[in-house]
């Protein structure tokens, strides 16, 4: 199939563009192809974008959350298409494919209620007979970039925020993953979403992504990738004075002290660290745990790894999916024998696999290393893939220390039945995200999702913390008075 850009409420065909394939990275059968987008393309739809925003501005904010809750609508109706179309193109199991189409109904109700709230403050005057009070304004068009490891979930935790909020959009979504784009796309068409108030431009980052970020009509970028490029969004995009909203990498830990549930614990490691074959921003890498119950817990993990099965994420007896394409396959072995030169003892796993119905889709088994050093590459370098490291401390001060001791500050997590520790972690870990009890993934989206160091520049994706990015601040005063009133002057108290 030949997907096409989606500029101003039309399919674009332009044959003069250059395409690649979009692969089935389970099997390597060729799913379609996308066009690779110039500059030109992105230049007509900012255009289309900026027309249209003037007008998407003036329709009540209500209204335009009537749009929004008939994309949840159409979500829910087309949950299970869309989650199969989701798992081949990108890998995961179906049923987290599934989960991930839930997100984007769960975002779109969510944010279509704050059609009718998008708060502001009213607030007393120093002055007689003066009114005074801030509102949230639309700041024009915003620039989406987002990745392949949730194409429907990302998407829609930038897109709807904006949308309601009074702005429109121009989306390039991740190449690997482009037939979700499409398909949200055909449903902002079929709720009869005006001409030009969402664009989808497919092509590649130096060149698609760089306009986005370069185009003066477009305002607002948020990005959702690896720091190297999103410290290179944010540079371009400062150039220009842009508001930029970035969520990169994470190096996320689990905490297991020595009184904690330790079937929990190890439920919430394999979920955390090999669903989706690691490729969240939020997967456990590091499992930080007290020497107490190091061996009893890495006995546990590896009998349970072995028993994982792996393929092809469209059978629902498949635990770990593959990962997106070989260039991520050679990736993860790369730090893998990394660790191996550097003295990590590998556990279980560590190796491509290619054997049978395997060797025609990315697979990597999923991988165990203990007695690792918390500055080793393996416990520093975000790998994005099914890789555990096992790193021993002796005390809740070392294993926070540990877990701070990386540049980035995503999420994290503490396994303990003690209150004073859990509390005492929720305070010191610098992290975004704190879990208790649970594994570093599995965010709600009426909570900000984002995180400190590396991972981000401060916004926040999805909750009410993601209105931030996409609006302004407007202070109104009203005197009635009917005289020349000046604050700080007139007022003699």
């Amino acid at each position: 199939m030949k997907l096409l850009n989606f500029i101003g409420g039309e399919w674009i065909e332009d044959n003069s563009l250059q395409t690649m394939p979009v692969i089935n990275p389970a099997n390597g059968e060729q799913l379609g192809t996308i066009p690779l987008s110039t500059k030109f393309q992105v230049e007509i739809a900012a255009q289309k974008a900026k027309e249209a925003q003037k007008q998407w501005a003036l329709v009540p904010a209500p209204k335009r959350a009537d749009y929004l809750y008939e994309i949840a609508f159409k979500l829910k109706e087309k949950k299970e298409h869309l989650a199969q179309i989701l798992t081949k193109e990108m890998g995961k199991v179906i049923e987290e494919a599934r989960g991930e189409v839930q997100e984007g109904i769960d975002m779109a109700l969510y944010m279509a209620a704050e059609g009718r709230r998008l708060f502001g403050e009213t607030v007393p005057s120093e002055l007689p007979n003066k009114f005074a009070m801030s509102v949230r304004a639309p700041i024009g068009v915003a620039g989406l970039i987002t990745p392949w490891n949730f194409p429907i979930a990302i998407a829609t935790w930038k897109s709807f925020p904006a949308l309601v909020a009074g702005n429109t959009v121009i989306w390039k979504p991740s190449n690997e993953t482009p037939f979700m784009a499409y398909e949200l796309a055909k449903i902002f068409e079929e709720v009869g979403l005006p001409p030009g108030v969402v664009n989808v431009v497919f092509g590649s980052g130096p060149t698609v992504g760089t306009a986005i970020v370069e185009h003066p009509d477009i305002r607002v970028i948020s990005f959702t990738g690896s720091t190297t490029t999103g410290s290179k969004v944010a540079e371009l995009g400062g150039k220009h004075l842009k508001k930029v909203s970035l969520e990169m990498g994470g190096k996320n830990a689990v905490i297991v002290m020595d009184d904690a549930n330790l079937d929990l614990a190890l439920e919430g490691i394999l979920w955390s660290a090999f669903g989706t074959a690691g490729q969240r921003c939020t997967a456990c890498s590091r499992v930080i745990v007290h020497k107490n119950v190091k061996q009893e817990l890495e006995n546990r993990l590896v009998e349970a790894t072995k028993q994982l099965t792996i393929g092809d994420g469209l059978d629902p007896s498949v635990k770990v999916g593959p990962v997106i394409n070989k260039a991520a396959l050679e990736k993860i072995n790369h730090y893998v024998q990394i660790g191996k030169q550097q003295g990590a003892n590998l556990l279980i796993g560590g190796e491509i696999l290619s054997e049978g119905e395997l060797s025609k889709g990315y697979y990597y088994a999923p991988t165990i290393f203990t007695d690792v050093e918390a500055t080793s590459i393996l416990a520093q370098e975000e790998i994005f893939g099914p890789v555990i490291s096992i790193i021993e401390v002796s005390s809740l001060e070392e294993a926070i220390e540990v877990n701070n001791g990386v540049k980035f500050g995503l999420s994290s997590s503490i396994f303990s039945q003690d209150i004073n520790k859990i509390f005492k972690a929720q305070q010191l870990l610098d992290t975004g995200i704190v879990y208790v009890n649970a594994g570093t993934t599995g965010a709600e989206i009426h909570l900000p999702f984002g995180g400190t160091k590396g991972t981000g520049n401060g916004h926040r994706d999805s909750g009410q913390a993601a209105l931030d990015v996409y609006t302004e601040w407007k202070s109104i005063y009203v005197d009635y008075s009917g005289k020349l009133q000046r604050a700080q002057i007139d007022n003699n108290a």
